[in-house]
């Protein structure tokens, strides 16, 4: 999970963090809640997501949940890119 949150939280200091503001975010931390990103920002980020990662998030995936913090996102990655996996290893 470490590596997943280490890439987003780059990702949202290089694009979100507005100079001057706190770029102390901790892993649980809500990005709406915190003023981290908005509805475009989110639209970005999945973006990022889905190109970092090879994952589609699908449109009834798009909540709180799965993408609102860094723990959020990296445990939602971590599941869709579970069966990738499965499948990438599956012939062995």
């Amino acid at each position: 999970m470490e590596p997943i949150k280490r890439q987003v939280r780059a990702y949202i200091l290089d694009n979100f963090i507005v100079v001057g503001a706190s770029a102390d975010f901790r892993d649980s931390d809500s990005f709406i809640e915190h003023h981290i990103c908005d509805s475009t920002g989110f639209l970005e980020l999945i973006g990022f997501i889905e190109e970092e990662f090879g994952i589609k998030v699908e449109d009834e995936e798009m909540v709180p949940e799965n993408l609102d913090s860094l723990n959020g996102i990296a445990a939602y990655v971590l599941t869709k890119r579970a069966p990738l996996e499965q499948d990438a290893g599956g012939g062995r």
